[in-house]
């Protein structure tokens, strides 16, 4: 299986979705911003690098949510927390939102995101406000 990692940005309690313009069957759903591992790169670097491809920010993976989850017959996805300096300026994404924890299940999320939220949800509702 080859790993792609994905990117819970998280800022003030709430973290960032990021709405797809592709492929076809995946446009105008929400996801966790990252990519594929490449050969030789760590889950920790392809996020770094991920995110400032697509979101032209600075990030720190700041810890791993539990579990992975299938994509497919070929990938599985594992999740970061992740903190980013500068505002998000999405190249592959035509949209991004900030959601509270009470908010995580109002987005059309693409299926693989969805077995972390309820994890990110209960971090999320534990920081202080």
């Amino acid at each position: 299986m080859l790993l792609v990692v994905g990117a819970a940005v998280v800022r003030d309690g709430r973290v960032l979705a990021c709405r797809r313009t592709s492929p076809p069957e995946a446009a105008g759903r929400w996801e966790f911003p990252g990519g594929k591992v490449e050969p030789g790169e760590s889950p920790d670097l392809a996020l770094v690098r991920e995110l400032h491809e697509e979101l032209g920010v600075a990030a720190t993976v700041t810890g791993w949510l539990d579990g992975t989850a299938p994509i497919g017959d070929r990938h599985q996805l594992r999740v970061a927390l992740v903190a980013v300096e500068g505002e998000p300026d999405p190249v592959e994404h035509d949209a991004v939102r900030w959601l509270g924890a009470d908010e995580l299940d109002d987005l059309d999320g693409l299926e693989p995101d969805r077995p972390f939220l309820a994890e990110l949800g209960a971090r999320l509702s534990a920081r202080p406000a």
